[in-house]
């Protein structure tokens, strides 16, 4: 196929062009349909008029229903979608961005979706769907999958259908405590909802992320908090996302002192309380209740999820302390700013 897509690049390049615009725009209704055209051209940055003549020809080839409501997808327009996304993706680059992610940041596995979830909210939704399949793939027995807070775990909750644990039982765990976000984006919120999507199970942990050593030692002899935590060390699979820096510490409410030594160590990345400047060394940790870095080596399949440009140096900064089970999956803006 690449050597096809060569000769096309080479003598059709406006054909491929067209094809790519078209599935683009296919597969952006496909993720929030009914959608209104006015939304959608705002979404792609093309003018109403361009979208109007794109969504003719595609409603005169029977693959979008338009409707009062908005346009979606036809069933004829959802198959030619899986048959097109090995061909955009190699035509795109994904599948070679891929390649030399895994050996720049020396990866077992990663997954790139295609847009910026930075630009384009729905690619967060994309996020959650790779990483649900991935995981899905990766059930085995009885399992225990031990997941973070965060906006993109709640995506990947969002996607889950009661058909992901048909065979395999799951039990959905926080692997931390709360950390004063919105009630919906902890973890004891997305495992609920995933166990609820999923039909499976799940366990809560009703403690703060961050304690004193005092505190520390009190809550974790609680008989229920004792029991949940070693739950979350037999989980097979962890889910979690990787933060910026500052914007962690800010959502920690980080007291001063500790914030002034995470600026000065110039941190960028975050993930279980551990604080990374761009080399990959640890500069700052917050005593969380939990799992922590140490446990993840122990652990079959460990999934982070990030993606954004933005995102770019703290994906990189902690791939230095990853487990070698690590797979990352992200969007093309982290990829393309860690590769250039």
């Amino acid at each position: 196929m690449r050597s096809l897509i060569e000769v096309q690049k080479k003598l059709l390049p406006d054909v491929l062009t067209i094809m790519q615009k078209r599935y683009q725009i296919l597969r952006s209704i496909s993720l929030i349909e009914p959608v209104g055209r006015r939304t959608l051209a705002q979404m792609l940055g093309l003018s109403e008029r361009v979208l109007r003549g794109e969504v003719d020809f595609l409603k005169s080839q029977k693959l979008l229903d338009i409707k009062p409501s908005g346009m979606s997808i036809t069933k004829a327009g959802r198959k030619l979608l899986q048959d097109l996304e090995s061909m955009m993706r190699e035509i795109s680059g994904i599948n070679e961005m891929e390649d030399r992610l895994k050996k720049a940041l020396d990866l077992e596995d990663v997954v790139v979706v295609p847009g910026n979830s930075d630009e384009e909210p729905w690619v967060k939704s994309e996020l959650g769907r790779a990483c649900a399949i991935r995981m899905k793939a990766a059930l085995m027995g009885n399992n225990i999958i031990a997941v973070t807070g965060g906006t993109t775990m709640a995506a990947v909750a969002d996607v889950l259908t009661s058909d992901f644990s048909a065979q395999q039982p799951v039990l959905f765990v926080p692997a931390r405590g709360g950390i004063g976000e919105d009630v919906e984006n902890q973890a004891n919120t997305i495992c609920a909802k995933m166990a609820e999507r999923t039909g499976g199970k799940h366990r809560v942990l009703y403690v703060p992320d961050q304690v004193s050593p005092e505190v520390y030692k009190s809550v974790v002899t609680e008989p229920s908090i004792r029991e949940v935590l070693a739950l979350i060390k037999q989980a097979n699979i962890v889910l979690h996302g990787i933060g910026d820096a500052i914007a962690m510490a800010k959502r920690r409410n980080t007291i001063e002192k500790d914030m002034e030594k995470i600026i000065r160590g110039h941190a960028v990345g975050e993930a279980f309380g551990y604080y990374f400047n761009e080399q990959g060394e640890v500069v700052h940790k917050v005593r969380t209740i939990g799992l922590q870095l140490e446990d993840l080596p122990h652990i079959q399949h460990v999934f982070a999820v990030a993606g954004g440009a933005s995102k770019a140096k703290a994906i990189k900064a902690y791939m230095h302390s990853k487990p070698d089970s690590t797979v990352l999956i992200t969007d093309e803006g982290a990829a393309k700013k860690i590769l250039s």
